[in-house]
């Protein structure tokens, strides 16, 4: 194992979402390099990051995920979609480009109408595991 001296531990801004206390390495101790190294690999890169990023940004609309909620259910045609979650059809089609243009959605047409379902599976997980999570009771 390699070591090297770590810097003096920086107290961070405290901000609304963090906890008042954030735990953090309070006494300065030797940085284990090959767990470092081995870190480093697993590490996302940028560009791989960016694109995460937008696409979570993308998630980050509550009312496209109303609209990810009822295509969970199954795939939907504008105008029930906009019955639905209470909007325009003409705000619900300009969410749902934005949700295409992401690769979260898709669609298909059937003679003059067209219906939008989730893209894949992952998506799909992706929104029962957040919906699931945030029903989990909150332990402290």
């Amino acid at each position: 194992m390699t070591h090297i001296n770590s810097p003096e531990p920086q107290s961070q801004p405290k901000s609304r979402s963090q906890p008042s206390e954030v735990p953090n390495c309070s006494v300065r101790h030797p940085v284990d390099l090959d767990n470092v190294r081995a870190r480093k690999s697993a590490t996302l890169e940028v560009d791989k990051a960016q694109r995460m990023a937008e696409f979570f940004s993308c998630l980050g609309d509550p009312n496209r995920l109303r609209i990810l909620s009822v295509l969970a259910l199954g795939d939907q045609c504008v105008c029930d979609l906009a019955a639905v979650v209470n909007m325009s059809e003409s705000a619900v089609s300009h969410q749902l480009r934005t949700l295409r243009a992401h690769r979260i959605v898709g669609y298909r047409r059937q003679g003059r109408n067209v219906f939008y379902y989730l893209k894949d599976h992952h998506v799909l997980n992706l929104y029962r595991d957040v919906a699931e999570h945030l029903d989990e009771p909150d332990e402290g």
